[in-house]
């Protein structure tokens, strides 16, 4: 057992290394000038953005642009509703295996489509295997050796979980990859709590000069509560679409069913409007709300928020170890 102790501790070291290590891709800085939107999508994870992702991108490929999804979620199922609920080898995996096999990786292995949509997940580690943002930019560095830079697309949509905040994750925020950011949110504290504090990167990052604005939110589950389009009028950002709580919907997707299609089916009007606004919304600087701001969109009576904040006392801490001290006043001899 004793000698198990150091190979945790190099274990241990390796992730800390590794996590520290910079992206060598270069992002160009400036005002965008390709004709390419590069689009960075955030939400709490759950909430629905493979869900909009997958319709969005199918509706705008039925409009006749040239759609490139990608997944940034180690979860691996941004392409899942698109491709019938199979999966989608990733490009770390596939990496790899290849570079064992000593083989380089193709386009082919790793980008897959359907309607007009070409989509490749990036994938992430195995859980407990090493760093999920390191990953995301290890999938980037590979994705330039395949040629990125170069591919004609009209739009790249990149999928990422907006409740992990370390490097790689906000890697299109930070480094100017994207030209704008579009939010998933419902109306539930949580996932508006996310959305918040991808508003505050994105505030962050334009205070040192970075160039990535917010183009809007869209509300998937609508319940009609109205916490959802608050937040986006606090912190001054459109909403793009209101997806509503929706049996039908619900299982399709649970199917694996495409609705974002002008081809049969009452939601394509929906996803149609969604594309146009995705595509034509520009890229806005938010302004990020406090804690106490955020709670203030719901019902103190659900969350709390009108908790009054108690000061602990030394005596709280130490419990039943708590012992009067002795006090520091001289008392004196009656004369």
């Amino acid at each position: 057992m004793k000698d198990e102790v150091p190979n945790l501790k190099d274990f241990d070291q390796r992730l800390r290394d590794e996590a520290k290590i910079e992206p060598t891709l270069e992002v160009p800085q400036g005002e965008p000038t390709s004709k390419t939107q590069i689009i960075a999508i955030y939400g709490k994870g759950g909430i629905g953005k493979s869900f909009t992702l997958a319709n969005l991108s199918h509706m705008m490929a039925e409009q006749g642009k040239r759609v490139l999804l990608i997944g940034c979620d180690p979860k691996s199922d941004t392409t899942s509703l698109l491709f019938g609920g199979k999966a989608c080898p990733t490009i770390i995996e596939t990496s790899a295996k290849k570079k064992i096999a000593g083989e380089e990786v193709k386009i082919g292995d790793v980008c897959f489509k359907r309607g007009g949509v070409f989509a490749m997940e990036l994938g992430g580690p195995e859980v407990g295997r090493g760093c999920g943002g390191r990953g995301i930019i290890h999938g980037f560095e590979l994705l330039e050796k395949l040629g990125f830079h170069d591919w004609d697309f009209d739009y790249v949509l990149l999928d990422f979980l907006g409740d992990v905040v370390c490097g790689g994750f906000g890697l299109p925020i930070a480094r100017d990859m994207a030209q704008k950011v579009i939010l998933v949110g419902s109306n539930d504290l949580q996932s508006l709590y996310v959305a918040n504090n991808v508003c505050s990167a994105v505030e962050y990052f334009r205070k040192l000069g970075g160039n990535v604005g917010v183009a809007g939110l869209v509300i998937n589950k609508d319940d009609g509560t109205g916490e959802a389009q608050a937040f986006a009028k606090a912190v001054d950002i459109p909403v793009l679409a209101s997806i509503p709580a929706d049996d039908d919907l619900r299982k399709k997707s649970a199917n694996y069913q495409i609705v974002g299609t002008q081809k049969k089916g009452q939601w394509g009007d929906m996803f149609a409007g969604l594309a146009d606004a995705v595509a034509g919304a520009p890229p806005t600087h938010p302004t990020a709300l406090d804690q106490d701001g955020l709670l203030a969109l719901f019902d103190a009576e659900e969350t709390g928020a009108d908790f009054v904040l108690e000061p602990a006392t030394d005596s709280d801490m130490r419990g039943k170890n708590a012992k009067p001290k002795e006090s520091l006043e001289v008392i004196y001899d009656d004369a």
